[in-house]
C-alpha cells in the first residue's frame, strides 16, 4: 500500500513542479515585456487655477505666453478629471505644444468635471439628470470670477464629445464653436431592442462590453426614448439654424465605441442644415486626434 501511495504521489509532485516553473516563466515574461514608460510631450504647461462651484469642479488654464481672449470649455472623457489639461501624456499637451510651436496665442481653457463619468441632460425622470441645467447656471458664475470671454467655445473627447454636442446644440446662442472628438453619437438609441443594438455593433465594429457600459450610463441619466431624443445630437441637429455654432467633428474608423457611423451622419446632417461643419475622418482607433487642424479650429 505504501508503494502504491508513492506511485500516486509522484505525478502530482511533477505537476506541481511544472506549474511552478510555468508560473515563474510567465512572471519573467510579463516583467520583460511590460511597458517601461509613456511617451511624453515637451511643452510649457499652462498656469492652472482650480475651484469648485456646487457639484462642478473646474480648472482655469492660461498659457504662460498669454491668451487671445477666447474661452474654451473642455469637457473630459470617461475616467478623467478637470486637471487633465496639463497631462504631458495626453492629447491636450500636444495642443499646447502646437500653439507654442506656431506662436499662436491660444484661448483660455476651462476644464470642467462632474466626476469620472457623467452625462449632460435636462432635468428628467432620473434622479441624476439635470446636469445640463446646472452647467448653464454655473458658466456665468465662473465668468463672473475669471472675466468675460471674447468668444465662448466647447471642446470634448469621447464622453465629453457627446456632452459638448448636447450643450452646444441645446444652447446654440451661447457658443460660437463646438469641437467634438470621437463623440458618443449613435444612429440607434439605448432604448432600442437588443436585436437593433446587436446589428449596430455588427455594422460599426463596436465592442459589446463597451456598448454595455454606454447602455448603463445612458440609463442612469435618461428615463426613456423620448428623453433620449431631447439630447441625441442627430435629433438636435435637425432643428439647427443660422445661429448654430460651427462644428469640428473627428473620429477614428476603427473606434471600438462604434462612434464613427454616428459622427459621420451628424456631419452630413449639419451640412444639409447649412451649419458650418468640419469633418475629419481618421485612420485609427478611439479618439485618434488630428492636432494640427484642431488647434487651428480653436484659435482662428
Amino acid at each position: 500500500m505504501q508503494r502504491l501511495n508513492l506511485v500516486w504521489r509522484k505525478p502530482w509532485r511533477y505537476l506541481a513542479i511544472a506549474l511552478m516553473a510555468a508560473a515563474a516563466l510567465y512572471g519573467a515574461w510579463a516583467e520583460l515585456t511590460r511597458t517601461r514608460g509613456s511617451q511624453a510631450v515637451t511643452f510649457v504647461p499652462a498656469k492652472q487655477e482650480c475651484a469648485i462651484a456646487g457639484p462642478l469642479r473646474y480648472c482655469v488654464n492660461r498659457a504662460v505666453g498669454g491668451t487671445n481672449g477666447d474661452f474654451v470649455y473642455h469637457l473630459h472623457g470617461r475616467g478623467l478629471d478637470e486637471q487633465i489639461w496639463n497631462d504631458d501624456t495626453y492629447f491636450t499637451a500636444m495642443l499646447q505644444a502646437r500653439w507654442q510651436e506656431t506662436r499662436v496665442l491660444p484661448p483660455t481653457v476651462i476644464s470642467i468635471s462632474y466626476g469620472p463619468t457623467w452625462l449632460l441632460t435636462p432635468k428628467g425622470r432620473k434622479p441624476d439628470s439635470g446636469l445640463l441645467d446646472d452647467l448653464m447656471i454655473r458658466m456665468p458664475e465662473i465668468e463672473a470670477r475669471v472675466g468675460a470671454p471674447r468668444r465662448r467655445m466647447l471642446m470634448g473627447e469621447s464622453m465629453g464629445g457627446l456632452n459638448v454636442l448636447i450643450a452646444g446644440l441645446s444652447y446654440p446662442a451661447r457658443f460660437t464653436k463646438v469641437a467634438a472628438l470621437c463623440p458618443g453619437v449613435y444612429a440607434d438609441s439605448p432604448f432600442d431592442s437588443l436585436g437593433t443594438l446587436w446589428a449596430s455593433m455588427g455594422r460599426t465594429g463596436a465592442s459589446p462590453k463597451i456598448i454595455a457600459g454606454i447602455w448603463l450610463l445612458a440609463r442612469q441619466y435618461v428615463g426613456d426614448a423620448d428623453e433620449w431624443q431631447r439630447i441625441s445630437p442627430l435629433s438636435l441637429i435637425e432643428r439647427a439654424g443660422p445661429g448654430t455654432p460651427a462644428l469640428y467633428l473627428s473620429c477614428g474608423l476603427y473606434d471600438a465605441y462604434g462612434n464613427y457611423e454616428g459622427t459621420q451622419r451628424l456631419a452630413e446632417a449639419a451640412r444639409r442644415r447649412g451649419v458650418s461643419a468640419e469633418w475629419h475622418p481618421l485612420y485609427g482607433g478611439h479618439c485618434a486626434v488630428d492636432v494640427d487642424s484642431l488647434t487651428e479650429f480653436l484659435a482662428k
